[in-house]
């Protein structure tokens, strides 16, 4: 059994129109060219499919009943955060309706009592991390786009960012979510609890299932105490193999980093001239890893900060930078941070979000590179080394559409091969969506696919939601 491909056909029609703007409101429906090409893409590639309609509803209601309508007529709906993924999941690649969820941006209860908090999917990341922090609480995960991406979208994607490496990623502060199905029903997927052993786990199904199982509506967040103190540090190496090698050995000594990242030569050279900042890499440098250790206690992290330069001295590295305020600490972390903007500005790119045991990253850094050489493909890496998650930025450059189209495609699958033989797989924090879905079948198995399938058929029995996307 497929799932069905929904057709020309189904196109939103005059009438339906008409109803959802009785349900959200003249204001907030969108049927001109001019607006519906604002969501007609994200940040992946050049991509893009132009929606029938876009809608941003207010409450859960609206988006119930939005569904229940396009359920009834079969026509296809894509959810959409803030539109910063890189993996298409919010491209609406059947048409239909673009259901955007901006308009759900409040905070709805922080819970100083239990270390909780609710809130709405439309809520940008860095605002919630912000506005917790003023309580002296702490949200970690944090990805590149945490000034713009939303929670909808973190969640949606499973997503991680620097401080994955000791505090997990999304899906470990998720403990309760309110979900509309495709069919316009309302759940709530858990309970607002640490443990829960009652039934099947519903929370941590929605979270990384891409919009393709239902609609976030309403978050409850488990929440930390607050670090105080941190120290940052940024390492020069000789070799990028050699970065990648010393990630595990720091593992090893006892030390965990609350943030482990790497940067090739390229993406940081991309990324100071992006930036404008008046820095020179020395020429032997082809590396750099910047690490932070945080807690609450300086006289610890100044001991972990000299137990890794212990590990590190073996390395041939250049002046290891220790920054000394938070101005400094700043302008490290926008290194980092804006690396993908860089790399964006230059040239049309891929970006592959591989995932491997840290311990083998040299090995996946080297065939990433040999396999550019053999299809013709220049490559800029940098990621989340801490926990083996290294973005491999493939540019078009001076490529051809069909080179672009067909040698780097096949250059993707062999890299896809490569991960998996480490025993690593093909994303771990950006999804599937649409430009991934040809190479699932890499990292997982027909029998594993179709309970996949199946899981999609028992909640969207018409194939409406989020159509063309992982499968």
């Amino acid at each position: 059994m497929h799932l069905p491909d929904l057709s020309e056909e189904n196109a939103v029609s005059g009438r339906l129109i008409a109803q959802l703007t009785k349900i959200v409101g003249e204001k907030f429906l969108y049927s001109d060219e001019a607006n519906r090409q604002q969501y007609a893409r994200d940040e992946t590639e050049d991509l893009m499919f132009l929606p029938d309609v876009v809608v941003k509803p207010a409450d859960t209601q609206q988006v119930s009943q939005v569904m229940k309508h396009c359920f009834e007529h079969g026509i296809p709906v894509t959810p959409r955060g803030a539109g910063t993924g890189l993996s298409g999941g919010s491209l609406p690649v059947q048409k239909g309706v673009v259901l955007s969820m901006e308009r759900f941006n409040r905070i709805l209860d922080i819970d100083l009592r239990n270390l909780q908090a609710t809130v709405e999917p439309g809520v940008v990341t860095q605002t919630f991390q912000e506005a917790v922090a003023e309580k002296g609480l702490f949200y970690p995960p944090d990805p590149a786009s945490r000034g713009s991406c939303s929670l909808g979208g973190n969640l949606a994607h499973g997503s991680g960012g620097p401080r994955a490496v000791k505090y997990g990623v999304t899906r470990d502060y998720v403990l309760n979510l309110e979900v509309v199905l495709p069919s316009g029903e309302i759940i709530w997927t858990g309970a607002n609890v640490l443990k829960n052993a009652t039934g099947y786990n519903l929370t941590q199904l929605i979270v990384g299932s891409e919009g393709t199982l239902g609609i976030i509506t309403k978050v409850v967040f488990k929440l930390l105490p607050y670090p105080t103190k941190n120290l940052v540090m940024l390492v020069p190496f000789a070799s990028a193999e050699a970065a990648c090698e010393a990630v595990a050995r720091i593992f090893m000594a006892g030390i965990v980093p609350s943030c482990l990242e790497f940067m090739e030569r390229d993406a940081i050279d991309k990324t100071i001239d992006y930036l404008g900042l008046p820095m020179v890499v020395p020429p032997h440098v082809q590396a750099h890893l910047l690490i932070e250790v945080d807690g609450n206690d300086m006289d610890a992290l100044f001991k972990d900060a000299e137990r890794i330069y212990e590990v590190l001295a073996p390395y041939e590295t250049d002046e290891i930078l220790l920054a000394d305020t938070t101005e400094q600490k700043e302008i490290l972390w926008q290194l980092r941070r804006k690396a993908a903007y860089a790399v964006r500005h230059t040239s049309v790119y891929k970006e592959e979000d591989t995932v491997v045991p840290r311990a083998e990253l040299p090995k996946l850094l080297r065939g990433v590179k040999e396999i550019g050489h053999k299809y013709g493909f220049r490559s800029v890496c940098y990621g989340h080394v801490g926990d083996g998650n290294l973005h491999v930025n493939i540019l078009k450059g001076d490529l051809s559409d069909y080179d672009w189209n067909h040698s780097v495609t096949e250059g993707i699958r062999e890299i896809f091969h490569l991960v998996v033989s480490l025993g690593g797989t093909i994303s771990g924090e950006h999804g599937i969506g649409l430009v991934q879905r040809p190479y699932i079948g890499i990292a997982l198995g027909e029998v594993q696919l179709e309970l996949m399938r199946g899981i999609k058929r028992v909640f969207d029995p018409k194939g409406i939601l989020n159509p063309g996307k992982i499968f």
